[in-house]
C-alpha cells in the first residue's frame, strides 16, 4: 500500500513514495496556515526576506517521466532537490497553504511537471541551521519563495475571502484521542522493527491516519487535503496526541498522496480501502470522538499575479 511516513524532526519528515514502489525522501510538511493578509509594505518586506536567503545555483529541467509519482526534500541544509513537483506543489510546499488556498494559477501549474536541483553556499546554509524549529522551518519556506521570484518570476498578493470551512470540535460523548505522555517511547510503534520508534510520527495510507504524539494543528492540517477544504481547529485541545483514523474516501475526496496528473496515486502493491467503512466524518466521530461542522469562515488565500514558465538549465 502506497503509505507515507513522517518521523522527527517535524521539519524534515520522511516520505515514501513512487509509482511502483517506495522511495525514502526527506520532505519539509509545514503545519502553519498561511498568515494574515498584508500590506503592500508588508508583502515588499516579505519578499525582500524571502530574497535574502537564496539559493546560489538553481538548475530546473522538464520531467521527462509524467507518470511518476514527485519525490521533494532538502538531503543537507544547503541542498533542495524535486522531482516530478508541480508548480502548485512548489506553490504550497514554500507557503504552507493547500490547494483551496492558492488562486490564480495557469493550467500549466498542475500539468507541467519539474526536476529541480538547488543548492546553497556556504553562508546561507550556516544560516538554514540556526534559531528554533519553526524559525528553521520558516527560513526553508523563504528559500522556496525566492526560487518561484526568481525563476518563476512569480508575484502574488493574499486575499481574505469567505469560503467554506470545516470547524473540528469536540463531539457529544467527549474525545476518544489517547494523550501522549513526555518519555513514551512506543516500542512498537511507526518505526517498526529497529526503526524510529519515538515521538512525532505520522504514517498516511489511503484512507487511513495514524499518529504518534501529534498535535492537534497536524490533524487538522492533515484533514484538509481529502476535505478539499480549511479545516478549523476549535476542539481546544493543546496536547500531543495518538490517534489511528480509518475511512473510505469516496470520489469526490482529493487524495491524501499526490502522484500523476490527475491525482492518481501510484499503484505498486496498494488496496483499494474496504468500501463498506465509514465516511471521514463518520470515523472522525466515531473514532476520535470529534466532529466535522461545515461553515463559512474568513481563510487566507494567495492571489497569483504573474508566474512564468522557468527557463531550462
Amino acid at each position: 500500500m502506497t503509505e507515507l511516513v513522517a518521523h522527527t524532526p517535524r521539519f524534515s519528515r520522511r516520505l515514501l513514495l513512487s509509482a511502483s514502489g517506495l522511495v525514502a525522501v526527506a520532505v519539509p510538511i509545514v503545519f502553519d496556515q498561511i498568515q494574515a493578509a498584508q500590506s503592500p509594505a508588508d508583502s515588499q518586506a516579505e519578499t525582500t526576506t524571502a530574497m535574502a536567503l537564496a539559493f546560489e545555483v538553481v538548475s530546473i529541467k522538464p520531467d521527462k517521466y509524467s507518470n511518476r509519482m514527485f519525490r521533494f526534500g532538502w538531503y543537507s541544509p544547503e541542498t533542495f532537490t524535486a522531482t516530478g513537483a508541480t508548480l502548485q506543489i512548489l506553490l504550497r510546499e514554500a507557503y504552507g497553504v493547500e490547494n483551496n488556498q492558492i488562486s490564480g494559477v495557469p493550467n500549466w501549474a498542475n500539468s507541467n511537471r519539474y526536476d529541480i536541483q538547488a543548492k546553497a553556499d556556504k553562508s546561507v546554509a550556516e544560516e538554514l541551521g540556526k534559531g528554533s524549529l519553526d524559525q528553521r522551518t520558516v527560513k526553508y519556506q523563504r528559500m522556496l519563495q525566492s526560487l518561484l521570484v526568481d525563476r518563476f518570476k512569480l508575484t502574488l498578493h493574499r486575499e481574505t475571502k469567505e469560503l467554506p470551512v470545516y470547524e473540528l470540535v469536540i463531539a457529544k460523548n467527549g474525545p476518544k484521542l489517547q494523550e501522549a505522555k513526555p518519555g513514551d517511547t512506543y516500542p512498537n510503534g511507526i518505526g517498526g522493527p529497529g526503526g524510529h520508534s519515538g515521538p512525532h510520527q505520522l504514517q498516511i495510507r489511503s484512507g487511513q491516519l495514524t499518529g504518534q504524539a501529534l498535535p492537534m494543528a497536524d490533524l487538522v492540517r492533515l484533514l484538509t487535503r481529502p476535505l478539499g477544504r480549511t479545516v478549523l481547529d476549535k476542539t481546544g485541545l493543546t496536547g500531543d496526541y495518538d490517534f489511528n483514523l480509518q475511512w473510505t474516501p469516496d470520489e469526490n475526496q482529493l487524495p491524501m498522496l499526490e502522484g500523476t496528473e490527475g491525482g492518481q496515486q501510484g499503484t505498486g502493491n496498494a488496496r483499494p480501502p474496504d468500501s463498506t467503512g465509514p465516511s471521514i466524518f463518520t470515523a472522525t466521530q466515531e473514532q476520535l470522538g470529534l466532529k466535522l461542522e461545515s461553515k463559512k469562515g474568513p481563510v487566507e488565500v494567495l492571489v497569483i499575479d504573474h508566474v512564468e514558465k522557468p527557463s531550462e538549465n
